[in-house]
This record gives C-alpha cells, sequence and structure tokens, in this order.
C-alpha cells in the first residue's frame, strides 16, 4: 500500500491537468479489471463485470478524486517573479515558503510579499521565485497559464502513520486500486465501477458527468475527512486511527440512510473498526453522485487526517486498511 501510495503523490496533477496521475493509476488498475477507458472531462473509469447473472447484477460504482489544490501563473514581472492565483481550497499560511513544482521540472518557492502579516495572507500577496534573473529567463522555463502545486512526498512516522501531500485523495486513488486488486482473487457478483475523477478540489466536477454516463445502482465515494484530535480542534467524533469514517453528512450532502446502516452493521458484524463523520464545513464528490441523472443511493467512507490542505497531511493505514475491508464486505466480495 505505501509504495502505491508514493507512486501516485509523486505526481502532479491539479485540477483540470490531472493526465499525468491518470496515466499512472491505468498502469496500476488495469491487469485487475475488464476494461478501462476516460470520459470527455478527463476521469478514468474501469469496468470489473460481477459475477451475478445477467439480467440481475446491479451496478455499483466507487470513486475517488485524481487531482490536487495548486496554483495558476497570471503575471511574470520584470524581475521574473511570478503572480499566481490559487486552483481550490489553499490554505496560504500553511503554504508559506513551500518548494512548489510544474509539470516541466521547474521549481519555486511560494513566497508573500516582504512585511505581510499573517492576517493577509492571501493570493494577491503571493509570487513564486524560481531563481529566474528576470523576465526573459523566466519564460525560457514558466508561461502564463501554466500550474504548478507543493511537491509531494510522504513519509512514514509511528506505527503505522504516514505524513505528506496530496494524501487528499491520491489515499483514496490508492484504495480503489487495492480494491480492484482484491476482487480478482474474490469477485462480487455486482459490475463494479472505478471512478478517478477530475476536478473535485474546483466544485466536484467530475464525478458528477462520470455518474451520469454510468448511472449505477449505488455508489461509494472515498475521501478524507476532517478530526477533530488535533490541539486546538473544532469538536469532531472522528479520530486518526479511530477507524473507517462511516459518512453520515457533511455540508453538501446527507448519504443514503440505507447504505450508512448498511456499513455500520457490516463493521460491526466482520469486527472492522469504524466511526461516524458528520462533516460540519466542506463536501466530497458524494454530493454530485447523489444528484446525478434521477438520483443515486450514495453513502461514503472517509480516512480521518489532520493538517487537511497543508504540506504535510497525516493519517493512519490502519483506517484506509478497515476502509477497505468495509468495502469489499459491502460489495460482497467472496
Amino acid at each position: 500500500m505505501l509504495n502505491t501510495i508514493k507512486t501516485l503523490t509523486a505526481v502532479r496533477a491539479i485540477s483540470g491537468r490531472e493526465k499525468a496521475v491518470s496515466d499512472k493509476l491505468l498502469k496500476l488498475i488495469a491487469p485487475h479489471v475488464d476494461n478501462v477507458r476516460s470520459d470527455a472531462m478527463g476521469s478514468l473509469i474501469a469496468f470489473k463485470k460481477g459475477t451475478g447473472k445477467d439480467g440481475e447484477r446491479k451496478s455499483r460504482m466507487l470513486c475517488a478524486h485524481m487531482d490536487e489544490i495548486g496554483f495558476l501563473v497570471t503575471f511574470i514581472d520584470d524581475n521574473g517573479y511570478l503572480r499566481i492565483a490559487p486552483i481550490g481550497g489553499i490554505n496560504f499560511v500553511a503554504a508559506t515558503y513551500s518548494l512548489v513544482e510544474f509539470a516541466n521540472g521547474t521549481k519555486g518557492i511560494l513566497v508573500p510579499e516582504s512585511g505581510t502579516a499573517p492576517a493577509d495572507l492571501r493570493a494577491e500577496k503571493f509570487y513564486i521565485d524560481i531563481g529566474a534573473k528576470d523576465k526573459k529567463e523566466a519564460e525560457k522555463k514558466v508561461k502564463i497559464g501554466d500550474y504548478c502545486a507543493v511537491e509531494g512526498r510522504v513519509e512514514r512516522l509511528a506505527g503505522k502513520r504516514i505524513a505528506g501531500r496530496p494524501l487528499d485523495d491520491r489515499i483514496g486513488c490508492a484504495m480503489l486500486i487495492k480494491i480492484a486488486e482484491a476482487l480478482k482473487e474474490a469477485p462480487c457478483e455486482d459490475d463494479v465501477y472505478f471512478v478517478f475523477s477530475v476536478q473535485e478540489e474546483v466544485g466536484i466536477r467530475g464525478a458528477r458527468t462520470a455518474a451520469y454516463g454510468i448511472d449505477p445502482d449505488s455508489a461509494l465515494c472515498f475521501d478524507i475527512t476532517g478530526t477533530g484530535d488535533a490541539i486546538g480542534s473544532k469538536p469532531m467524533a472522528c479520530s486518526v486511527g479511530g477507524g473507517a469514517a462511516i459518512k453520515i453528512k457533511d455540508a453538501s450532502v446527507i448519504c443514503d440512510v440505507e447504505i450508512t446502516e448498511q456499513l455500520i452493521s457490516l463493521a460491526k458484524e466482520k469486527g472492522i473498526k469504524y466511526q461516524c463523520e458528520i462533516l460540519l464545513h466542506g463536501g466530497t464528490d458524494t454530493a454530485s453522485i447523489q444528484a446525478s441523472r434521477a438520483g443515486v443511493r450514495a453513502g461514503a467512507i472517509s480516512v480521518p487526517t489532520r493538517y487537511i490542505h497543508s504540506g504535510f497531511e497525516m493519517l493512519d493505514l490502519n483506517d484506509v486498511q478497515a476502509g477497505i475491508s468495509l468495502t469489499l464486505a459491502w460489495l460482497g466480495a467472496k
């Protein structure tokens, strides 16, 4: 699992520019499914046929977004400094003085204007210094419209805990890969669609079009969620190491009651460690899947994560494995 996570986090794939990680995911999942395709928006969709009889099989959709937050170059000044706009929800306090990386390998430092107070750290106060001596030299490396993101990496901490970025949501993508691997050895009766969606960070867009095309009978979304166990955190029932988080609701969705109850019942029956998630702010692809076509019965399994949208998000691999085991139980894998 850790090697898969490292492979996926090493690739930059900012919202709208996800092809590099899509190519990696294609290679990883193709040996375990019947076919793989990309839709018009760029979401990667893998299909595994179930063992049930024709006309009796249901269609299940499993979805994790493959995009990450980042920056877009809007202007290059005479001194070679790059002005930027955010792509997705950027925590500029956490991003200050981070090393950023462009698709062509160019690197630079995300820097606030000198003298900027912490309360004033916002996009218009930042620039990227790639070390260019002037505009002409900078334009040999970077052009207007280029995307970049904070450099990705993953480090192992105590026990089964890891830290790095973008665990949001390459961890969900890694979970789908491991579920596909398991279904190859222990298939389920229903058809399963594995969706790696685009543009979640800028408005949960790709999952909606993917769900519209698939028209599944039910769906599960995989993403990270906040916790209440860090110093100074607002009260929240989820904690790192507390098990797979079964989403009840977030700011954008109320999950299907039957699916939520099924997941809780299966976790108890199988002895899978779990906790219930109620996220007061933020949302995931679950909402866009649920509202697709005439509606889809949708639930979600989250991985509790500290320091979301920072340079070092942190989670516990035991929670990840619990989510994988719970999903296989929900699918009825033999």
